[in-house]
């Protein structure tokens, strides 16, 4: 029984780290832009995604991983409507999704 103890408190904790983890993924639908040649708000090229929440359009911008970059030649030139899932944070003041899926929207 002693050695039980330990073995389940240790799958406790796993699973509420994988249940925490799963609660933090956000799905964001909206219109998939360039930051700097659509939206005209960075210096380089950078995913962004405009949403409309609450009646107010939010922007959303994509941190630099290899799901954004990939993605990336699909929204440069033209807009498209885009679904994404990943977590957000706020970065002086902007909303940052940091994705591990995109795909284009229908």
């Amino acid at each position: 029984m002693r050695k039980l103890f330990p073995l389940l408190s240790m799958v406790v904790v796993s699973m509420s780290v994988t249940l925490a983890w799963a609660a933090a993924d956000v799905t964001i639908t909206g219109e998939g832009q360039c930051a700097k040649c659509s939206l005209k708000e960075t210096k380089a090229c950078q995913n962004a995604i405009v949403a409309e929440e609450d009646g107010k359009k939010v922007t959303y911008y994509l941190a630099p991983n290899a799901v954004s970059k990939k993605f990336h030649g699909n929204i440069c030139q033209e807009t498209k409507k885009v679904k994404a899932t990943g977590t957000v944070k706020e970065e002086d003041g902007k909303k940052v999704l940091t994705a591990s899926k995109i795909e284009l929207a229908e």
